[in-house]
């Protein structure tokens, strides 16, 4: 009886085994980015540097497709040069419009700052159902008063449907439905520079994207991997328990006690 309250307990510890390996390569993945978001990559620039930013837009609908993405930058942050690059199929317009209060750089008032940026696919082109495109815009210098930077997004579909992606998030609450893309301005290092080779910007927005990829895969792995490890050790503590009942591999017990070898 003994015996078999303990091959009991050894049962349920492996089945617990497994669904702990399991519900924890669903929490590493499910801690992966929500990539059904219009966001914006990478999510950390240099305070007062110049930096590419992508913004990534996914289709989210099953019928119809993105047609159209106009970006919304601050004008109490303002960003004074804003460039796009050729997009095959797209057009891009950036639009500039006048400060309510001039700023002071390098002995210059300026009195304009970029407002927004649209960018509208061609006859014939569109993001379609299951596909995404990133828009890359170089912008700077990036405020230094301000340690994020919120930029509002409308995606409008070819079936009219138009999506704001504008709402904030408050401080330790949830997610909203429809987040504004946003970056993290960090002061700018010690060393001091221009803060903004456009190349290496554009490689670290390329980094990022293989970040989150990694973390994805490698949350997955290690889902695996444990599960790996907890069947290894249940056909172990089989093995072990046949071994301590006299049933060696290729034998085969017979009525009397006595071990018939197979073949």
């Amino acid at each position: 009886m003994f015996s078999t309250m303990r091959r009991n307990a050894r049962r349920s510890a492996l089945r617990g085994g497994i669904v702990a390996a399991v519900a924890a390569g669903v929490a590493l993945i499910g801690a992966a980015p929500a990539f059904a978001h219009v966001t914006a990559q990478p999510s950390t620039a240099q305070q007062g540097g110049y930096t590419v930013i992508n913004f990534r837009v996914p289709n989210e609908s099953d019928t119809a497709g993105t047609v159209k993405l106009e970006v919304s930058l601050p004008l109490d942050h303002p960003i004074t040069s804003a460039r796009t690059t050729p997009q095959p199929g797209w057009t891009a317009v950036v639009t500039k419009g006048t400060l309510p209060t001039p700023i002071q750089r390098n002995g210059t008032s300026i009195t304009q700052a970029v407002t927004t940026v649209t960018w509208t696919a061609q006859p014939g082109t569109r993001i379609g159902p299951g596909q995404y495109v990133d828009f890359p815009l170089s912008v700077g210098p990036l405020p230094s008063d301000t340690d994020s930077l919120v930029l509002p997004a409308t995606q409008t579909y070819d079936d009219g449907k138009v999506v704001a992606w504008n709402q904030q998030q408050t401080p330790g609450g949830e997610e909203p439905e429809h987040p504004a893309p946003k970056i993290t301005l960090t002061p700018a290092a010690a060393s001091g520079g221009h803060g903004g080779d456009h190349g290496q910007a554009t490689a670290t927005g390329d980094e990022a994207a293989t970040d989150t990829t990694a973390r994805w895969l490698g949350g997955i792995g290690l889902a695996l991997g444990a599960i790996g490890l907890v069947l290894g050790a249940g056909a172990f503590l089989r093995a072990r328990n046949n071994t301590a009942r006299g049933n060696t591999p290729g034998t085969t017990p017979t009525g009397d006690g006595e071990k018939v070898t197979t073949k």
